[in-house]
């Protein structure tokens, strides 16, 4: 803990943030023929961890302070105080705490944010941070019981509960984001998927998950269930809307239900050059706000506004973004927001959530691991951020610097060159 003397007291210095390491499960259907129908949620997780800890040699596991892990679904296999339970299932130390946390699908971001805030302060030195959701055990609202007033007392319009009507009611309320759009994006992100995973993008952060069948015996989840790699604007242009009668919102341009876990390492940047842990990116900014939440998919929108500002940035200046896709229609809103065209190459390089899945809870942690990751092939790239929509009607930003660039002001092993902010 780095403290300064002030006073009676004493008074902690603010310190750098930094990403080391972040892994997720291959993502499965949410189905009951799905990869891991028979597997539990909680051991998704802890696979992910000791993954990250194998990764990871040279941390010793008693300098975790902390595990916090999201869920949104917080009963059955993903409840009892994740964090926690996830900690001595994975064989921390009894000495390491855990809790569990919830913001909808932003719950893995949040508890990044939440644990980075706490080394910041030099509270902690040492955190992992992740979620997990696993919609085919627990599908999103089981077991909710929303309370009457909400709609009772016109508190939110009848649509506001349910997120694909949310996403019908963007392409209301802006109509020139057409589905026509919505499906060539969609079709998009299959393709950029499918290019990453040719490249190698994409495996290298995949922690392999045992499985047990009764039917089939045992297996081995080595890669995602869900893309469909070669889907033509032909191919959906005709799917189904479940939310409404002659809707927008299809299969084709939504993320699908998704099984999953993805977990991150967070250090202070001193801490990390201790251990001798990489810095691969460090934590800038973050914000969380809310919107109506009969659109919540514009969420992302004020809270890039607000991180931004927190940062003093603007959008020109984000190099890479990680926008996640729970539905086409509100990636291209914010990107009509900021004045960016829809296929943009600084968004979604590896793809995003309509090929991939997105298991609620866990995907604010993939989308960091992906930034990570294209930080090292884009040296020239300063700053990226990741960014979410969130149900309920709130979006989540969080910007990142990139610890490669030659402008790089974050903590260094070389005290003279560690820029202030």
């Amino acid at each position: 803990m780095t403290v300064a003397s002030k006073g009676s007291g004493s008074r902690r210095t603010v310190r750098d943030v930094v990403f080391v390491e972040g892994v997720r499960t291959p993502f499965g259907k949410a189905r009951p023929d799905g990869i891991y129908a028979h597997t539990r949620a909680d051991d998704l997780a802890v696979k992910a961890v000791r993954e990250l800890l194998r990764r990871r040699p040279e941390l010793p596991t008693e300098r975790i302070d902390e595990v916090a892990l999201a869920a949104t679904t917080q009963t059955g296999d993903q409840g009892l105080t994740l964090g926690r339970s996830v900690a001595v299932l994975a064989g921390l130390p009894k000495s390491v705490p855990g809790f569990a946390i919830d913001r909808m699908c932003a719950g893995a971001m949040t508890a990044v944010t939440t644990t980075a805030s706490a080394i910041a302060i030099g509270a902690q030195d040492v955190t992992l941070a992740g979620g997990l959701e696993h919609m085919g055990h627990h599908p999103m609202g089981e077991g909710a019981d929303p309370n009457p007033r909400f709609v009772a007392e016109k508190l939110v319009d009848s649509t506001a509960l349910v997120m694909g009507a949310t996403a019908e009611n963007l392409h209301d309320r802006f109509p020139h984001l057409t589905k026509e759009r919505a499906d060539a994006y969609g079709v998009a992100s299959q393709a950029k998927y499918a290019k990453a995973l040719a490249n190698g993008d994409v495996t290298p952060d995949l922690v392999p998950i045992a499985l047990r069948d009764p039917q089939q015996g045992w297996g081995l989840a080595t890669a995602d269930e869900l893309p469909r790699p070669g889907t033509t604007v032909e191919d959906i242009a005709h799917l189904k809307t479940p939310f409404r009668p002659g809707g927008k919102v299809t299969a084709g341009n939504a993320s699908p239900l998704t099984d999953g876990a993805a977990v991150s390492l967070l250090a202070a940047g001193d801490v990390a050059a201790e251990l001798g842990l990489p810095a691969r990116m460090r934590l800038v900014s973050f914000a969380y706000v809310g919107v109506d939440p009969e659109v919540m998919g514009i969420g992302p929108i004020p809270s890039t506004e607000k991180a931004l500002a927190q940062a003093g940035l603007s959008i020109e200046d984000i190099g890479l973004f990680e926008i996640n896709e729970a539905f086409a229609v509100q990636v291209l809103a914010f990107l009509d927001h900021f004045g960016m065209p829809d296929d943009d190459a600084r968004v979604n390089q590896y793809g995003g959530a309509i090929a991939v899945g997105h298991p609620l809870a866990a995907s604010g942690v993939r989308l960091m691991t992906q930034l990570a990751r294209q930080f090292e092939q884009h040296p020239e790239v300063r700053y990226g951020l990741t960014t979410m929509c969130v149900g309920l009607g709130m979006g989540g930003t969080v910007v990142w610097e990139n610890p490669h660039h030659a402008d790089y002001s974050g903590h260094t092993t070389d005290a003279s060159t560690n820029a202030e902010n």
